[in-house]
């Protein structure tokens, strides 16, 4: 653990009214008095109490006064990185802020690593490493969940849940071990069926966190959504609607769009990552077959699908076509331009639907017939890009989709760190591991040696069980001054 004094500029690198250069380390308060002046031009910042500020002035060697400030004087242990800590507070144009920073360097600091004050933090105890993955996570959030969760885990919501199931893994490990090596004194007589309780409760409470992560990672980076339809269907005026902003090119000409166009959006608090595509359909230009192509294979890895069909115009083999490619997705079906003339219809639609989820091509009517997999119906809603229709509904129906109708923002603990996923997942195999050594009757040892193993997958979290590798990795995606 490095203790030398480390600075660099904390708020962002434009013009502002107030620019903030950190400074922490066993020598900060030292450093910064050499170039701080109080209004009496004296060094007094050493003689100041911790956690006050106080006005002054910047100078460099040559008297020459750089700035006035307000310096945060804030004495180890109790600052962020607990150590000793000066921030001094400035006017906030981009050269005045390198100024000061080059001024801090000359009295003898260095510049600070990518999170070096998060991760001092961290090495110092002051956080677990989940809660400072969280700090992180506020400054990148997208969303009011995003911003919400972020902040319930630098308040400890993922480490608590963590440190109470490795406690409960821990009592474990230690009585079997004790066990074993004092058995006259402690009885094995019945632990069989104990262990096997707290196995069953331990693998609910992992499935229940490994199972939040796909929520999470939705709710924080966004659901994957993309755009598919026949050319015209109005797949492009959809974008620009949620957008509210013309962002895509309408035209009347069918394959005006021919590649993908991306852009996010907020719909009633839910993060869209939206991809307009080429529409589908058999074409002979070279460059829309490109498009048509691309917008297939977008569509396998995408979260939701947004199915457009132009219910003025007849349904034809490219709507088959595009059934049979989306059948396995979660699908929403806009049932488009109910503004104009019906053609297509839900009931049309749906039986279309049924054919192709059943391998039937020749238009039968399969209506009420057991033949018809219900499960494939997809969600069909009739919407008016033009006069804005259906909007209201499609939002409804992505809640339902993705999150039973509701998001909890104050209740469920949500994992949203895919390296906490992977941790979690690794512990459940592991107790699942001692379910099997269980259901097997093998020697207690061999359920101690998996109770360890997932013991050590969850400390990774908390950073109880990572290496400095892992460390300096998670803090190089840290910005300057953080």
């Amino acid at each position: 653990m490095k203790t030398d004094t480390i600075a660099a500029i904390a708020t962002a690198m434009s013009d502002s009214g107030i620019g903030i250069i950190r400074v922490s380390g066993d020598d900060a308060i030292e450093i910064v008095d050499k170039i701080y002046r109080n209004v009496n031009n004296q060094k007094v910042l050493k003689a100041y109490k911790s956690h006050t500020i106080h006005y002054g002035f910047i100078v460099k060697e040559d008297g020459f006064v750089l700035d006035e400030v307000m310096v945060s004087v804030m004495k180890k242990p109790k600052s962020y990185t607990t150590e000793d800590t000066v921030e001094i507070n400035c006017h906030g144009g981009v050269l005045m802020m390198k100024e000061i920073l080059s001024a801090v360097m000359n009295a003898g600091a260095r510049i600070a690593q990518p999170g070096e004050f998060t991760k001092r933090a961290f090495l110092n105890g002051r956080i677990d490493l989940s809660k400072a993955e969280a700090i992180m996570d506020i400054i990148h959030a997208k969303n009011e969940f995003a911003l919400q969760s972020s902040v319930k885990q630098l308040k400890g919501s993922v480490s608590d849940k963590i440190r109470s199931l490795r406690k409960e893994i821990l009592y474990e490990i230690a009585f079997i071990e004790s066990a074993l090596d004092d058995p006259e004194h402690i009885s094995l007589d019945g632990y069989h069926d104990r262990l096997s309780d707290k196995t069953d409760h331990i693998i609910e409470e992992l499935g229940r966190l490994s199972d939040s992560a796909d929520d999470g990672r939705m709710l924080k980076e966004g659901i994957n959504t993309v755009i598919v339809g026949k050319p015209n269907a109005g797949k492009s005026s959809l974008l620009n609607r949620l957008i509210g902003e013309e962002r895509a090119i309408v035209t009347d000409v069918a394959g005006t769009t021919r590649d993908t166009l991306e852009e996010t959006i907020s719909l009633g608090g839910i993060i869209l990552n939206m991809i307009d595509t080429a529409g589908i359909r058999n074409t002979q230009d070279v460059v829309e077959k490109i498009g048509v192509e691309k917008a297939k294979n977008i569509s396998k890895n995408a979260d939701l699908i947004l199915y457009v069909v132009d219910s003025s115009v007849d349904l034809d083999e490219s709507d088959r076509e595009i059934m049979q490619m989306i059948q396995d997705k979660n699908v929403i079906i806009l049932l488009n331009k109910s503004d104009l003339s019906e053609v297509v219809n839900e009931d049309k639609l749906s039986q279309m639907i049924c054919d192709v989820t059943n391998g039937s091509f020749e238009g039968k009517d399969l209506s009420g017939s057991d033949n018809c997999n219900k499960s494939h119906i997809m969600k069909i809603i009739k919407t008016s890009t033009k006069e804005a229709n259906g909007i209201d509904t499609l939002t409804e129906l992505i809640q339902d989709m993705f999150f039973h109708g509701k998001i909890s923002y104050n209740d469920e603990v949500y994992i949203t760190n895919m390296r906490h996923k992977e941790a979690i997942c690794d512990a459940k195999n592991s107790i699942l591991q001692v379910r099997n050594s269980l259901e097997m009757d093998m020697p207690e040892d061999f359920y101690s040696i998996d109770l360890m193993s997932a013991y050590a997958s969850l400390g990774t979290i908390i950073g109880e069980e990572v290496g400095e590798d892992l460390v300096n990795e998670i803090f190089s995606k840290f910005c300057m001054g953080k």
